[in-house]
């Protein structure tokens, strides 16, 4: 009998670790398939469904029969669109030519790095950070270098700290503003700042904006907008969503804002990367940025911002404690060393005897992942309520 002894795969596989939460929330499934209830802390998903405009437009692109190819980088009208909401939220003047719909903000960052990663070139990142950028980064055989971040910079590297860790072999900087895990933000000063930084060096600057519009700035009544890092230079490439503020996450869309000399370069990866964006997805995108459905996603950032405040000292009280300025996105990231030892086997306690599913550190990065843990406040305040009961029990068992 043969025996078929299967051909190694690529070396670099070897360094994609697999996504933890989302193996949590498969247990998550399991034990609400076998009747248990879980309140979903882990995942970055939000739980508003997509606005009503927005359906009803890809149910009219569908009707229309608008379900063919669009070019390769989106629907001029979409560009437009997207160049216009520049201007009238952020009073930006973007070339429609200069952005590039894509398959997501993944999709986004597979064509940046696929322009831009040479072989063993060493990228910084923050460390804690969204996980799949530096997976992405490995598989177009770019080197990630991790930067420890902590409280004392709001959990954001800083020009003298990128200064320090720059090398011959370093190629760029990602940032994320607001950051997954830790939802803090840069200022404008700041992205300048590090704009500069890395233009001393000839470098590339890459700032991921995916929880724009999920912000909730500590003055005033919070619809003032974040600056966008579009102001501090037409050389740094921004990569922006419809999953989070729209709501559109497995509409699978978004977008970048592509330095001039870099447009044709990502337009012909997408040609033979994706062909183009999902179709129906980028005519029903065109109805995101409607008043009437802006109206509407600016109720929902008011309610995501209820949610924080609310959670944010409930965790507090029983023992988590929030470690970093959550201006943005909807995570709280915690410091749990006063109540576990291992953030992952709280984790997986957490699901299987509370039945509330968070995100240990260990998806983040190597910088102290043992202490560290992330409540998604992407549920109804009447359930993360009960979420907080459940963990004040959870400890109370386990003085």
């Amino acid at each position: 009998m043969n025996t078929f002894s299967p051909l190694p795969a690529a070396d670099r596989l070897k360094e994609i670790e697999p996504f933890h939460v989302v193996e949590l929330l498969t247990r998550a499934r399991q034990l609400e398939a076998a009747g248990r209830d879980i309140i979903h802390m882990e995942v970055g998903e939000p739980d508003f469904p997509t606005p009503e405009p927005i359906a009803n437009a890809a149910i009219a692109a569908i009707r229309a029969g608008q379900t063919l190819y669009t070019p390769a980088l989106g629907l001029p009208e979409l560009r437009a669109a997207i160049a216009d909401f520049y201007r009238t939220r952020y009073g930006i003047e973007l070339p429609a030519s200069r952005i590039a719909v894509t398959a997501g903000a993944s999709g986004a960052l597979n064509l940046a790095f696929a322009s831009l990663a040479n072989p063993g070139r060493e990228w910084l990142l923050a460390d804690p950070g969204y996980p799949c950028n530096r997976h992405i980064l490995r598989t177009y055989e770019g080197r990630p270098c991790a930067l420890p971040v902590g409280p004392d910079s709001n959990f954001q590297p800083t020009p003298a700290q990128v200064a320090a860790a720059w090398n011959e072999h370093t190629a760029g900087l990602l940032v994320a503003s607001p950051a997954n895990p830790t939802g803090t933000l840069l200022s404008l000063d700041q992205i300048k700042a590090l704009a500069e930084c890395v233009r001393e060096r000839q470098g590339h600057f890459l700032v991921d904006e995916i929880y724009h519009g999920l912000t909730y700035p500590d003055a005033g009544d919070g619809s003032a907008e974040t600056p966008t890092a579009c102001a501090a230079g037409d050389d740094i490439w921004v990569i922006n969503s419809f999953s989070k503020y729209f709501q559109m996450t497995g509409w699978r869309l978004g977008w970048m804002v592509i330095p001039e000399a870099y447009v044709r370069d990502v337009e012909k990866l997408a040609q033979n990367l994706t062909l183009c964006p999902p179709t129906v997805a980028q005519h029903a995108a065109l109805a995101a940025f409607a008043p009437e459905t802006i109206a509407l996603l600016e109720a929902r950032r008011a309610e995501f911002r209820a949610r924080r405040d609310f959670l944010a000292p409930a965790l507090e009280a029983i023992g988590l404690r929030v470690v970093a300025r959550p201006e943005g996105a909807f995570y709280l990231y915690c410091d749990c060393s006063a109540v576990a030892t291992d953030s992952f086997a709280l984790a997986r306690d957490l699901l299987e005897q509370a039945g509330v599913a968070a995100t240990p550190g260990l998806d983040f990065g190597s910088n102290q992942p043992e202490r560290h843990i992330r409540f998604a406040y992407t549920t109804g305040i009447p359930r993360l309520a009960e979420a907080v009961e459940r963990l004040r029990h959870y400890f109370a068992r386990q003085a």
